[in-house]
């Protein structure tokens, strides 16, 4: 048990130092008297008990809400990256999530009767949304993938190829244009 403790504090001290730039949090701490952890975990618990509880409805907001910032925060960060590694896992996440929104469009009846099914949404798009999980990647290649696979077949290899020569094709003629334009 002492352990858990010991980790808990590693990870609160980490928080604190995390967001010790943080003006907000600052403020927080001057006026409060307690770490900055305490007033990330305390708004993370009050916003995840507010899904829980789901009053007047607002579990399904804040739920999307959740599913949406997360990964566009990381889908900003990526555009403005040159590799293509962090654009595929992305790409996969926003299937998954607009997958589950249609099902869920379309099985409301269903879904009434699932018990505190925004919290349980909502820890699910936290799994697929953190990079760390990969469990975007999992629930495609699990479900989305076998399903999509017999419907959708990929192109043939003399279509990438021909693509990729016309790409070559244009990046040549960017840059042999700019060239004659510099002179």
């Amino acid at each position: 048990m002492g352990d858990y403790v010991k980790v808990f504090q590693d990870e609160m001290k980490t928080l604190d130092q995390k967001f010790a730039s943080n003006s907000v949090l600052q403020q927080f701490e001057a006026k409060t008297k307690l770490p900055k952890s305490y007033g990330v975990v305390g708004a993370a618990s009050a916003y995840l008990l507010l899904i829980f509880i789901n009053v007047g409805g607002i579990g399904e907001i804040l739920s999307n809400f959740v599913g949406f910032v997360i990964p566009t925060y990381y889908s900003l960060l990526a555009l403005k990256t040159a590799t293509s590694t962090d654009d595929s896992e992305l790409l996969t996440y926003w299937v998954v999530f607009a997958f589950l929104n249609v099902i869920e469009f379309w099985s409301k009846a269903i879904l009434y009767w699932i018990p505190f099914y925004w919290f349980l949404k909502t820890l699910l798009l936290v799994y697929l949304a953190l990079p760390q999980t990969n469990g975007a990647k999992y629930v495609y290649n699990t479900i989305l993938d076998p399903v999509t696979s017999r419907y959708l077949k990929t192109p043939q290899s003399k279509t990438g190829d021909i693509g990729s020569k016309m790409e070559n094709l244009a990046s040549q003629g960017k840059t042999s244009g700019y060239a004659a334009h510099q002179n």
